[in-house]
């Protein structure tokens, strides 16, 4: 029996009858609201928070995101963790783990400090991510899938722009110090999580899954996807906000502001994006996504040489971000070729192959970045431009037996 069995264990067609709020979309949301009032505060003071408390530089703060991915790409073990625990109890304790991890980064003012407890914060956040993607596609109806995800990236997007709006609102005027904000976003996350492990039966998906690795040949673009997709993603997570602080001197309040005008856009445009992926598919979003990212990184690139100021790099950002919401295809391109059983232990797989260049991709181009921020961001738009030639092997119409352009219905498409 595994960890969070117990007689308050309900169906998904049983929870229909429980008041909206302990439902199993309201538990996703209040998980989607948590997870990011933590996480993009630690995100959001890190760079000057490393810069200013701890001296780092681009090399140090390549070691840093190295040390941070491990777990992402230890997120198999979640496999083994859901024999004896459940998916949702798992999710919920990964919560707590990144919100205490979160209250005491402040506490660690040095490189070999910073990457013990950002190893710890790492872990919470790449196992509740894990977790929490395979529950949102057992919960989820297939034909209802890419609008809710839209709903709850925008949720999510509220949460952090409530959490960015409070520092640059109380940062300056208050003289706030990265220990209190930090002690206070990671106790908010904490006890939220908490709260959702006790207020909350156990909801049964409807498929039991897996509990072992899983790895098929029939989802080989899938994973193809996700490795690029992971990669890719590093350059930005890493070295974007960095070059804000570095280059043009951004301070708390400023990168923070910049971080609240973009959650505000994802806001207003992640719902509107999860429609159009419901209507025009996951091949034609996919290709969308990856052109516009491809030219937004060699724009990057382009601030090294012809200087076009910080009002264009701030552009930027925004927009690679309204781009990167469109990665919600990924996940429903995934639910809809994916033998019922398979979403967990592939969830896990998944994670770990987006998460295998970036154990060593933020350490080495740390060092790159100090020769050649452009030759960084150049690289990024190369990974873009292979992504975007991936997704066009996506059929207009993906379902088991028909994963890409290249393969016809089969019978038994299980293995």
């Amino acid at each position: 029996m595994a960890l969070g069995d117990s007689l308050n264990t309900l169906t998904l067609e049983q929870a229909k009858r429980l008041p909206v709020w302990r439902r199993p979309m309201a538990l996703l949301a209040l998980m989607a609201f948590a997870m990011p009032i933590a996480f993009a505060i630690w995100s959001a003071l890190l760079n000057n928070f490393v810069i200013e408390m701890a001296g780092f530089d681009g090399a140090d703060i390549g070691w840093l995101h190295t040390v941070r991915e491990i777990p992402g790409f230890l997120a198999i073990g979640v496999i083994f963790l859901i024999i004896f625990i459940r998916e949702q109890v798992l999710g919920l304790v990964s919560l707590i783990l990144l919100g205490v991890a979160t209250a005491l980064t402040a506490q660690f003012p040095s490189l070999g400090g910073l990457l013990f407890i950002t190893l710890l914060s790492s872990i919470g956040f790449h196992y509740y991510e894990t977790v929490n993607q395979s529950l949102q596609l057992q919960w989820l109806d297939k034909k209802k899938a890419p609008q809710a995800l839209g709903w709850l990236l925008a949720i999510g997007s509220g949460a952090t722009l409530l959490a960015y709006l409070l520092i640059v609102l109380t940062w300056r005027a208050y003289d706030l110090s990265f220990d209190l904000v930090y002690w206070v976003a990671g106790g908010v996350t904490a006890v939220i999580a908490l709260f959702a492990l006790v207020a909350y039966p156990q909801f049964e998906s409807p498929d039991p899954q897996t509990k072992k690795m899983v790895l098929r040949r029939r989802y080989w673009l899938y994973y193809a996807l996700q490795f690029m997709s992971g990669a890719r993603r590093q350059i930005f997570v890493v070295f974007a906000g960095f070059m804000m602080v570095e280059r043009y001197g951004f301070e708390v309040h400023q990168i923070t502001a910049l971080f609240m005008a973009t959650l505000l856009t994802n806001m207003i445009v992640a719902p509107l994006l999860g429609r159009a992926v419901a209507f025009f598919g996951e091949r034609a979003a996919l290709i969308f996504e990856y052109a516009g990212l491809s030219l937004v990184f060699i724009l990057y690139a382009g601030l090294y040489h012809f200087d076009w100021g910080p009002w264009m790099a701030a552009a930027l950002y925004v927009l690679n971000h309204i781009f990167f919401s469109l990665a919600l295809a990924i996940k429903t391109y995934f639910q809809k070729i994916a033998a019922p059983g398979d979403i967990a232990p592939t969830a896990a797989v998944a994670f770990t192959i987006n998460h295998i260049a970036a154990v060593f991709l933020p350490a080495a181009l740390g060092y790159l970045w100090l020769t050649s921020p452009m030759a960084v961001f150049l690289l990024a738009a190369a990974m873009a431009l292979v992504s975007l030639a991936l997704s066009t092997l996506i059929p207009r119409h993906p379902e088991p037996g028909t994963e890409t352009v290249f393969v016809r219905p089969v019978p038994n498409p299980a293995e």
